[in-house]
């Protein structure tokens, strides 16, 4: 996708589309890195950010076990035709 750089006050910048604005999920801050002679733009939002923490909050209130409890015990095809 081509675009132009615009002037912006003292500076220049670029319009970013929002369906990529949307895909990268870049909000109101990114982070810039100049390397190898192109500008990366990355979003500050990490993928599973929280999660240990979630994690834990769920272990703490019992939340962390399976729904089905036959699941954990294996079924009959487990016992009978699986050799472990």
């Amino acid at each position: 996708m081509k675009t132009k750089i615009v002037a912006i006050g003292n500076s220049r910048g670029i319009r970013i589309p929002q369906t990529l604005l949307k895909q990268c999920q870049l909000k109101d801050s990114v982070e810039l890195e100049a390397k190898n002679g192109e500008l990366v733009i990355r979003s500050l939002i990490k993928p599973r950010t929280g999660w240990t923490q979630a994690f834990g909050e769920m272990a703490s209130k019992g939340e962390s076990r399976l729904l089905d409890p036959t699941l954990s015990s294996g079924s009959q095809w487990d016992s009978t035709e699986w050799t472990w």
